[in-house]
């Protein structure tokens, strides 16, 4: 469009918060119609409000595909910072009505629930008996999406498992704990008591696998692969710590899961662990952070609290 192939000299007050909230809209649904029914708004209010913001801006932010928009480079430039934006006025405002109307604010936390299953629903018991007005939203994915989410500010943390390969730029990390992983059945496996019970023995049975892309799955991989074994062929993959017991309980398969996530399951007789170390699977636990962003007051009050928690796993 000729109306957008000169760059103008950008005047910030034709920017508003509106048109922010509106990028951010386009690009979460990937249609202009979507967008609108988020935001409540009608269709030609949602294009009007795009063609004059890349009239200000002298580009093209959105590419009209037949089956809605995708962000074009400039597009995808700013949609990032209007996702940062949007976050840091999330926790402004947070903070100011926690000063001024003793609201104690929200907390959007990230996990994958199979890497701390101990560790976060302690640490936010803890925070809800000290602080009850405090929302905590917890999102459950693996770290491929997280991490993204974590950058443009829809999260405030990351709570779990971290790989030994250096965070995304942007990020930083702190460890609190190491976890212990052992390989799990059920009580009267075939393989318990067994005299000679090592990983080659293992593969004539299912397995239950994390996911690929969790750092558990790799250091498991890399446990195979020191033995000089394939991989199981009859795999059940899933994140999902319920599942997990549940197919245990029901099944001969083995898992390998955090010693803490079933040691009251194991205490009780129903789970038991195999007498077989994993020694590439013990990792770090902590949390994850965007570098030089400070944290919300809520979001602080839930750190303290991990902090609290990790140290009683500790002793």
């Amino acid at each position: 469009m000729d109306s957008l192939s000169k760059p103008r000299q950008l005047s910030h007050p034709a920017i508003k918060i509106r048109h922010f909230e509106i990028l951010r809209a386009v690009s979460d649904s990937g249609s202009i119609l979507g967008a609108a029914r988020n935001l409540n708004m009608t269709q030609p209010a949602v294009t009007k409000a795009l063609h004059s913001l890349e009239l200000h801006l002298g580009c093209q932010l959105f590419t009209r595909m037949a089956r809605g928009v995708i962000p074009t480079a400039e597009g995808e430039i700013l949609i990032q910072h209007a996702r940062i934006v949007l976050s840091d006025l999330r926790l402004a405002e947070n903070d100011l009505m926690a000063l001024t109307k003793g609201h104690a604010g929200q907390v959007l936390v990230g996990t994958l629930l199979a890497a701390a299953p101990v560790l976060l629903p302690k640490a936010v018991a803890r925070l809800k008996a000290l602080q009850p007005g405090i929302h905590i939203r917890v999102t459950e994915a693996t770290n491929d999406r997280l991490f993204p989410a974590l950058l443009q500010g829809e999260l405030d943390i990351v709570v779990g498992r971290q790989s030994s390969s250096d965070p995304l730029e942007g990020l930083e990390r702190e460890v609190l704990y190491q976890e212990t992983v052992r390989l799990v059945v059920r009580s009267g496996h075939p393989l318990l008591g067994q005299p000679d019970c090592h990983l080659r023995v293992c593969l004539d049975f299912p397995w239950i696998f994390p996911l690929p892309e969790t750092s558990l799955r790799r250091q498991l991989e890399k446990s195979f692969s020191d033995s000089s074994l394939e991989l199981p062929q009859n795999i059940v993959e899933t994140v999902s710590i319920l599942m997990s017991r549940t197919l245990l309980a029901e099944s001969d398969s083995i898992a390998a899961i955090p010693e803490q996530a079933v040691a009251d399951d194991v205490e009780r007789g129903l789970l038991a662990f195999l007498p077989i170390d994993m020694p590439t699977a013990v990792g770090p636990v902590g949390i994850t952070k965007r570098k030089e962003r400070r944290l919300s007051r809520a979001a602080e009050s839930l750190v303290a609290c991990l902090h609290d928690v990790a140290a009683d796993i500790s002793d």
